[in-house]
Parts: C-alpha cells; sequence; structure tokens
C-alpha cells in the first residue's frame, strides 16, 4: 500500500478513535515497575476474583494495568503494522509497517517519522522528521491511533458494559484462550472512557456521529493470566479493528533517533500512516 493509500485509510479509520493519553516529558521507553494497587470495588459488584465474565474482565483490566507495555500487530480497517505499545506511566508507541521501510515512534508529547531512505533524500540526508502537537500544547501526537491500539481503552469500556458474555474457550495459535464479547451503545462507549478530558469525549463522540456508529461490539481473547491477547472491535459503520498483543510485560525498549540524524519538521503533523 502506497502512503497516499494510508493515509486515505487513515481517514477512514479515524472514525472509531478513543482513548487514554499521558502527558509529561518525553524521554526513553518506561522499565518495569511495581504493579498498582486495586481500587476497591463497592459492595454488591463483582470483584476481580468473581470469575463471572465482569468478573474476569475485572482481572483483565488489572492484569494490563499491571503489564504496561506490549508488543502488538495490527489490522486496523485495511491497513497492517506491528510494533511495541506502552501504555504507562508515560506513552510510547513504535510502529512498522509491512510495505515500506517508514515508520513511526511517538515517545510522549513528541514524534519521529521516517527512518528510511526516502526521508533522508526529502531532508537532505536525515532520516528522521521530529514532530510535536500544534500550539505548544503537552498532548501525545497521534494520540487516536495511541489509543485505537491501547488495551486499556477496550477493558475500560468492557467493564462498563452490560451482560458481557463467554463465548466459550477457543485455541489461538498455541494458545488456549477464553473469548469475552460485550456490546454497548456509542453513547455509553464514550462514557466509560472518565480518563479524557470533556472536548476529547467530545471529539470522540463527534467522530463515531459522523461515522453513523450507534453500536459497538467488542470481543476480547484472554490467556490463562486473564491478559487480553487479543481485542476486535467492530461497530455498525465504521472499519473493524484487529490487534492482537504479546510479549506483555516483557524488556522492550523504544529509543528515540540519534539528533544529528533528525530534521525539526515544526509542529504541523502530517496525517496518519495508519
Amino acid at each position: 500500500m502506497t502512503a497516499g493509500q494510508r493515509s486515505a485509510a487513515a481517514a477512514m479509520a479515524v472514525l472509531l478513535l478513543t482513548g487514554v493519553a499521558g502527558c509529561g516529558s518525553g524521554g526513553p521507553a518506561p522499565g518495569p515497575s511495581a504493579t498498582p494497587s486495586a481500587s476497591p470495588v463497592p459492595t454488591g459488584l463483582p470483584s476481580p476474583t468473581d470469575r463471572s465474565p465482569h468478573g474476569v474482565l475485572l482481572s483483565a483490566q488489572l492484569a494490563m494495568s499491571s503489564a504496561r507495555r506490549a508488543e502488538f500487530a495490527y489490522r486496523l480497517g485495511g491497513e497492517q503494522a506491528i510494533g511495541m505499545l506502552f501504555w504507562a506511566p508515560k506513552t510510547v508507541l513504535k510502529v512498522k509497517y509491512p510495505d515500506t521501510a517508514e515508520q513511526l515512534i511517538v515517545l510522549d508529547t513528541t514524534a519521529y517519522r521516517g527512518g528510511d531512505q526516502a526521508t533522508a533524500e526529502r531532508t537532505g540526508g536525515r532520516h528522521w522528521e521530529k514532530y510535536t502537537v500544534p500550539g505548544g500544547q503537552r498532548e501525545i501526537p497521534y494520540a487516536g491511533l495511541v489509543d485505537r491500539l491501547n488495551p486499556m481503552v477496550a477493558l475500560t469500556a468492557a467493564i462498563a458494559a452490560d451482560g458481557p458474555q463467554l463465548v466459550g474457550e477457543e485455541e489461538l495459535g498455541e494458545v488456549t484462550v477464553q473469548h469475552y464479547r460485550v456490546t454497548l451503545g456509542a453513547d455509553r462507549y464514550v462514557a466509560a472512557q472518565t480518563q479524557l478530558t470533556a472536548t476529547r469525549q467530545q471529539a470522540l463522540q463527534g467522530a463515531l456521529a459522523a461515522a453513523g456508529v450507534r453500536q459497538l461490539t467488542l470481543d476480547l481473547w484472554l490467556n490463562d493470566k486473564d491478559q487480553l491477547v487479543q481485542l476486535r472491535r467492530s461497530g455498525d459503520g465504521g472499519p473493524d479493528d484487529t490487534v492482537t498483543y504479546k510479549g506483555l510485560g516483557g524488556a522492550l525498549s523504544v529509543q528515540a533517533p540519534a539528533e544529528s540524524d533528525t530534521v525539526d519538521a515544526g509542529r504541523s503533523l502530517p496525517p496518519l500512516a495508519s
């Protein structure tokens, strides 16, 4: 797929953007850290030790909160890529595309595009272009892509849904997994993301409405540690997303390109590459 085709796919794919964006200064990828304490669960509600579907999803949320990072492979609409994502304590993303040498790296509030010869030819020899969010705001570049890949976003919505269902035990590659499914309205999907600012929630609501999405279905495959190893998000309007995760909580690292090989591209972000 050419860069122009990826941009066209991105324009369609952006209609299902959701999620959480961290804040803070850029820098190298975060290392392992202690598992956060679970918040008290109100009396009468399922708890992470309750093996009902709702309780298992709560357990999955805690497991993924503890993992903080993973390798991924995705199909977002018609676009495919692989990479690494850190969703806590800071946002770090690296994406590699199968049909080009171009890469995307996001380190908190800074993004880098390139890493290929075509970029070097365009910039006079440097392989990476550096971007920050316009307007001087300390926001995550390409936050929409980050949020679609972030497993915590899907789990937050799944926990808010009524009547989660255990579809059954399945084989995913060589791993036995439990397949869960939830369905919820777009309004509730947005409202569940309480970690978002009001402005961001409104933008998400508008994107879903523009795509004609009124209802979303989340399929979640969990391993024997209640970790999310595959996610499929589908709606009655926009494209379907499928993300698989591996190396959860592993020794992953993403580094910024060398400054000597980087050119400042200003504060105007180019279209999403995926």
